[in-house]
């Protein structure tokens, strides 16, 4: 196939629409209670939220910690059942109840958790963990078949030479070359989706750079969907071509990650933006030359503040913020945000 045969296959993918989408999801975690007759409390950890992913884009979801961002993907793995509100993968709903409909949903979608310790079995070695998910899914017959597969995927995550490390346990590795490991694992099965929460936060500053470049990479090579979940709005302009934000459980702003970071149209975006570290605001004895004002903290999400969860923070807040959460306003571009200083929905 030739190069523009190639381009033009992309660009037939793409306009097919998006693989994986997230409908007016809603997730409530309720708590359990020592008296019976109290009144029930939960925790509204996710409400109206909805997203799409498409083939060989990558997409940010931003917000502070708290905010709901490891429930949605966690929704969209299927580690979770929504309260309300459906996801649809190629267009169909995903019956994520049925445990023969969820195994073929995981062999597309997958998560790579954000502590790659954690998400690693200690007493089991890199062989192990990629072993397994090619033969739950059978991409393989016999051994030699395993270990080239396996070989193959240290590669493509930049582990070499891998005949080093496949014997390895998760103690002998890096903070970096586990997080290598679980994307190997995740790729083990041939997914379409890729669900990245937070996949380097944990790691050295001097790596992040590398494993952001190899989800890169592999988007663009494997043409994968990519949900890229972070706190760090500053990595999700390099990463992403679609940047999300999203505060206290609620959807506040998205559109093309360099529109929403150069010119964010919500307070709540602003705010993030604004206490992000710029070398170029600071001053001789290297502080900030604008002292931010106090900027208070994230609601419980057990006793959600009513109307737009942001209003108690906000420094435009009107009287309607408080009463009901605004719609969906159209800024064009692709830009579209929900707040009352731009209109109540519509365009």
């Amino acid at each position: 196939m030739n190069k523009l045969a190639q381009l033009e296959g992309a660009n037939t993918r793409h306009d097919a629409g998006p693989i994986l989408e997230a409908v007016h999801l809603r997730k409530m975690f309720p708590l359990r209670s020592l008296n019976p007759f109290g009144t029930k409390q939960a925790v509204h950890a996710v409400e109206d939220t909805s997203l799409a992913l498409h083939p060989g884009r990558a997409t940010a979801l931003v917000g502070e910690s708290g905010s709901g961002k490891t429930t949605v993907a966690r929704l969209l793995a299927g580690l979770y059942t929504p309260t309300s509100g459906s996801i649809l993968f190629r267009g169909e709903p995903a019956k994520l109840t049925d445990g023969s409909h969820l195994r073929t949903y995981r062999r597309h979608v997958q998560l790579i958790l954000q502590d790659p310790f954690s998400s690693l079995n200690p007493v089991h070695n890199v062989h192990y963990h990629l072993a397994r998910p090619l033969h739950i899914y059978e991409h393989v017959r016999n051994k030699a078949q395993e270990t080239e597969q396996i070989l193959s995927l240290l590669n493509r995550v930049n582990l070499s030479p891998a005949e080093q490390f496949i014997q390895k346990f998760p103690h002998q590795l890096s903070g970096g070359q586990r997080q290598r490991v679980s994307i190997a694992r995740a790729l083990a099965v041939q997914p379409e989706v890729l669900l990245a929460d937070e996949p380097v936060s944990m790691l050295d500053v001097s790596i992040r750079l590398d494993i952001l470049n190899l989800l890169l990479r592999l988007k663009e090579e494997e043409h994968l969907a990519l949900l890229f979940i972070t706190h760090d709005i500053a990595s999700a302009r390099y990463f992403a071509e679609d940047t999300l934000v999203m505060y206290a459980g609620q959807m506040v702003e998205g559109g093309p990650s360099d529109e929403v970071i150069q010119r964010p149209m919500h307070p709540y975006t602003q705010l993030l933006i604004s206490a992000a570290p710029d070398p170029g605001h600071l001053s001789a004895d290297n502080k900030s030359a604008t002292d931010l004002p106090a900027r208070g903290e994230i609601p419980s999400l057990i006793h959600p503040p009513s109307g737009c969860r942001f209003h108690q923070r906000c420094p435009h807040a009107m009287p309607v913020c408080s009463q009901r959460f605004p719609g969906r306003t159209e800024l064009g571009g692709g830009r579209w945000t929900n707040c009352f200083l731009y209109g109540d929905g519509g365009t």
